[in-house]
């Protein structure tokens, strides 16, 4: 299906901008990577957090349908990496809502709502969830205000604009320690059972959280994926951000490409898992491409001019892992000159075996090796926006993995590639789930998506059912805008069923 046409336009209307001031200091950056290794690890990050953690309520009130309190705790982050957090978003605010009676002094649920991209304050959760959920199902709720946000706001903060990339690996970290203070809370005031949901970043954030509950807990995340890569290189919110000023800071400081780097990891999936996926997809052509690269290797003195001087080289083990072969591109010292094996049987049959070829036809041939090559280096749909051939199956199939720098891209096509990579890498490093433990039961795990969502791309990304099995993926014929409008009475219910599926499972004594 396609991408959603009004999630695209409903992004061009806004005005906020991302990351404004750039990736962020690279030390920072530096003790965030080493910290999150800490954070993936359940047992450890759970023990950073006392169980009696302290948190002061400052509002206690009784509105004509629900009971409100409100409170505060300083951030455990700030505590592990201080430093870090702006001033104003180092105290965590949060508002609770609870029925004016329980129905059961035994059974109390409480889900714990994360906020999504713009979500300041409590208002939009409590009325679009929060308080029809309280009323349908009896489930209370705890609104927690997202670093950066609302309350949590810097001064010189512009809406929803984080001025660094590294702030939303705070706000990340920030709200995974915090959810745990307050799913402690809750057990300590006799509430559960317990719940973590949330829409778009809320709902990724909410995943995140779950990982390092040390107890089956119910998770509903709705509009998101297994990382935020695709929603800041491929989405529709990646036009909302400063490349040129990323690209800059990338290449002017050497310590984000030799040190920082070399710390993070783009994730794909299991490396034979994708072999076998492309060789399957493409036979009999893969079988066809196998015995090519064997007749090449052979011929390939024959294959190569005369004045030829080097020959890009591909290790074995990168050709076994990314699971088909490339024609191997023959780099002269001059550009113009290109000697490429025309009879590549994994794009089409060529009847015509002839040595006297057209100069268009080397040209076209070389410009779809040099474009398959470089997709090695890029998601598909970025290089095709930008090298267009008439052949739309040019590069079906073809896997990424890292190359030397392509002949055929200019120093700053190169660049601005380059540091999408070390976004794709930086993001993957700090959200994607893969990074971080599976929730103890994964049968209460119930993920809601949009169908066409054009801020959650999901194509090539590895999916929850890969990373969590045993949860649920259900899907929405809408885009991101529309689901959210639109499906709010589905993504209570479906929190109504987790939290239905826990107490089947986990059944409390109720007398």
């Amino acid at each position: 299906m396609p991408a959603s046409r009004l999630d695209a336009v409903y992004r061009s209307l806004l005005l906020t901008k991302f990351f404004t001031k750039g990736w962020g200091k690279p030390e920072n950056l530096r003790r965030i990577f080493e910290f999150r290794k800490i954070v993936a690890n359940r047992e450890a990050c759970y023990n950073l957090i006392p169980t009696n953690y302290p948190v002061t309520i400052t509002k206690d009130e009784e509105w004509s349908d629900c009971h409100i309190l409100e409170g505060s705790f300083q951030s455990p982050f700030d505590q592990n990496l201080p430093g870090l957090m702006p001033e104003e978003t180092r105290t965590a605010y949060f508002q609770v809502v609870l029925p004016r009676k329980w129905e059961s002094q035994r059974v109390k649920p409480i889900c714990l709502h994360l906020a999504g991209t713009g979500d300041h304050f409590y208002w939009r959760r409590r009325n679009l969830i929060a308080r029809p959920l309280l009323k349908e199902a009896g489930i209370g709720a705890i609104l927690l205000e997202n670093p950066f946000y609302g309350l949590r706001k810097p001064k010189d903060q512009i809406r929803s604009s984080l001025h660094n990339v590294s702030d939303i690996f705070v706000m990340g970290g920030c709200l995974i320690m915090e959810s745990i203070v307050l799913l402690n809370w809750c057990e300590q005031q006799g509430f559960g059972p317990l719940g973590l949901t949330g829409l778009s970043m809320g709902g990724h954030m909410a995943s995140l959280a779950a990982t390092n509950w040390p107890k089956p807990i119910p998770l509903v995340p709705c509009l998101s994926w297994s990382t935020a890569s695709p929603v800041f290189t491929e989405g529709v919110m990646s036009a909302s951000i400063n490349w040129h000023l990323l690209e800059s800071q990338y290449f002017a400081d050497e310590v984000y490409q030799n040190d920082l780097a070399k710390m993070v990891k783009v994730v794909t999936q299991d490396d034979a898992f994708l072999a076998g996926q492309h060789f399957a997809k493409h036979y009999p052509e893969s079988m066809n491409r196998m015995n090519k690269l064997k007749k090449e290797s052979i011929d390939s003195d024959r294959v190569v001019t005369a004045d030829s001087k080097s020959e890009q080289k591909m290790s074995g083990d990168k050709l076994s892992r990314g699971a088909h072969s490339l024609t191997d591109v023959q780099n002269n010292k001059n550009s113009t000159d290109l000697s490429i094996d025309n009879n590549n049987d994994h794009f089409k049959d060529n009847t015509d075996n002839s040595k006297d070829k057209t100069k268009d036809t080397v040209v076209d041939q070389a410009r779809i090796d040099m474009e398959k090559a470089d997709a090695l280096v890029f998601p598909f749909n970025l290089i095709t926006s930008k090298l267009k051939f008439t052949d739309n199956d040019v590069l079906k199939g073809v896997c990424a993995l890292p190359v030397t720098k392509h002949p055929l891209l200019s120093d700053s096509k190169w660049r601005e590639r380059e540091a999408l990579q070390f976004m794709r890498g930086v993001m993957d490093e700090c959200t994607h789930l893969k990074n971080f433990e599976v929730p103890v039961d994964t049968e209460l795990i119930i993920s809601v998506c949009a169908r066409d969502d054009a801020y959650v791309p999901r194509e090539g990304c590895m999916g929850l059912e890969q990373i969590w099995p045993g949860a649920e993926i259900r899907f929405i014929d809408a885009g991101h805008v529309s689901a959210y409008l639109l499906h709010q009475k589905l993504f209570r219910s479906t929190i109504v069923e987790a939290f239905t599926r826990y107490m089947k499972k986990y059944p409390v004594n109720n007398s």
